[in-house]
């Protein structure tokens, strides 16, 4: 072995060149081999050249095998960037589904402890929850500031008074029933009757606000202690009675007045938003798409005709205008009063001569508070004439169209004859319709109206009578012990006046 040579170098020497050239060189290091500079040996030429061939060859197979790993280098290497992007997108994925749940449980925190959001154009006030304390004791009004403390009053979950407010463009579900109605003067007129459990906060809002706020003296409709015959007697005797009825009353009265109404009260924004928002309701298309029925909004919240909030709230609405019609009717010299949307003013003497004058002034009243008069049902009734507030003549005292009664008359000796089949009055079913007329010309006439309230009474409790009743409430036929024809010899008792 050379000297200074340790082993593993000498396994490389020989693997540079050749096993044959390194004892080569160690035989002439050593003199075993007769170095002749001149004239080279052929053997000593043979192991040189396949030394140095070997050599070549190396270096060929050391380029070789780098190119391979060069290769091969490049291939694990984008393999390792794709596993390192793939290790780091499941990272951010998992990192982000932590923060997906952190926020779904916060928002379902935050969605149990308040409401933060109800639709997309209604939300904004919501997170201002300081209502005005000093509005609502003078008033008398539940001293509420937030969502939470409403729910708690009403006796309901937050998310069931989510539920009823939240405002929705399109919903397969609808909190109200919608029907036509006939009006008196034609036309259809859309009810939209509240489903219980909105009914039920509708009521809350009534009993516990509305009705608590008090209404100008001008007001007659749906207020407590007041009625039909309280407006009409403010006309008894006068020459003149005008009426004067607004145009699309409650569409008019819009979700954002309704909410500024409740802010006026002094609740919060919050509050006035949920508030605002359980007593509006915007008119619906009904879709069918794939075998499901959608709820589509085509026009802007309001006052729903049907809800018990509505007439309250247009009183209360309605407060400015009444004020201002009462300061032209002590102008001019007039009589007002208003029930719901129908406006009577009238006088007696010399202020007749000022009718121009008045129904100007009151047109631009109508118009600065926002509302349309109808221009059809601007009724002008002088001296002579059967003058009517309300349906009660008010000519000289308060009384009833004759031919009304006579025809109800009538109808009634009609049903004591022939039964209750193809009979009809109003727009209800005939027995509703029958007892609600009484009602309303017992508040008219009081004797007279107990005296059709007990006649009726004795007709319905005839078994023939009763048998036809329940077929028309529930379309199931009576039994036969119970069709007992009509009784003879009292033919006379509908005539009662």
């Amino acid at each position: 072995m050379s000297a200074g040579l340790t082993r593993q170098q000498l396994y490389d020497k020989i693997r540079a060149s050749s096993k044959e050239e390194v004892i080569l060189e160690e035989m002439i290091r050593l003199g075993f081999w007769a170095k002749n500079e001149q004239v080279p040996n052929v053997p000593e030429t043979f192991i040189r050249k396949e030394g140095e061939l070997r050599r070549e060859l190396n270096d060929l197979l050391s380029e070789q095998a780098k190119y391979r790993n060069k290769q091969q280098v490049l291939t694990d290497m984008r393999k390792a960037r794709m596993a390192a992007a793939k290790a780091k997108r499941a990272e951010t994925k998992k990192r982000n589904e932590e923060k997906r749940q952190q926020r779904a449980a916060a928002w379902a925190e935050e969605k149990s402890k308040s409401i933060v959001y109800l639709g997309e154009d209604v939300s904004a006030g919501l997170n201002k929850t300081s209502s005005n304390t000093e509005l609502l004791q003078r008033f008398g009004l539940p001293l509420l500031h937030d969502a939470v403390q409403l729910s708690a009053a009403m006796g309901i979950t937050l998310g069931k008074l989510r539920f009823l407010a939240f405002d929705r463009k399109v919903g397969t579900i609808s909190h109200y029933k919608r029907f036509y109605l006939p009006k008196k003067s034609g036309g259809r007129r859309l009810i939209s009757a509240p489903m219980p459990q909105l009914k039920a906060a509708q009521y809350w809002v009534l009993e516990n606000i509305l009705y608590k706020v008090p209404n100008s003296e001008a007001a007659h409709g749906f207020v407590p202690g007041k009625s039909i015959v309280t407006n009409a007697t403010n006309h008894v005797g006068q020459d003149v009675v005008i009426n004067i009825d607004l145009k699309d009353f409650f569409p008019t009265i819009e979700y954002k007045r309704v909410k500024g109404l409740f802010i006026k009260l002094g609740y919060s924004e919050q509050l006035a938003t949920i508030l605002g928002l359980l007593c509006t309701e915007p008119e619906v298309d009904q879709v069918a798409l794939d075998g499901q029925e959608y709820f589509v909004a085509n026009t802007p919240r309001h006052l729903p005709q049907g809800a018990p909030s509505s007439p309250a709230i247009t009183n209360l609405i309605c407060y400015g205008l009444d004020k201002r019609f009462e300061g032209l009717a002590k102008k001019f010299g007039y009589t007002y009063s208003r029930y719901a949307d129908d406006m009577t003013f009238s006088t007696k003497g010399e202020p007749a001569d000022k009718i121009g004058q008045l129904l100007w002034s009151v047109k631009q009243v109508v118009k600065e508070e926002g509302f349309h008069l109808h221009p059809d049902k601007l009724k002008v009734m002088r001296k002579g004439d059967k003058r009517e507030v309300t349906g009660i003549v008010v000519n000289e005292k308060l009384s009833l169209d004759r031919d009304t009664l006579r025809k109800f008359r009538a109808l009634l000796h009609q049903i004591s004859v022939s039964g209750l089949a193809n009979k009809k009055w109003g727009n209800g079913n005939i027995i509703s319709s029958i007892e609600g007329f009484a009602n309303y010309v017992a508040m008219v006439k009081p004797e007279t109206g107990r005296l059709l309230k007990d006649k009726i009474r004795l007709l319905l409790n005839r078994d023939d009578i009763k048998s036809q009743a329940r077929t028309l409430m529930t379309g199931a036929p009576a039994p036969a012990s119970e069709k007992n024809p009509p009784q003879k010899g009292d033919d006379n008792w509908w005539n009662v006046v």
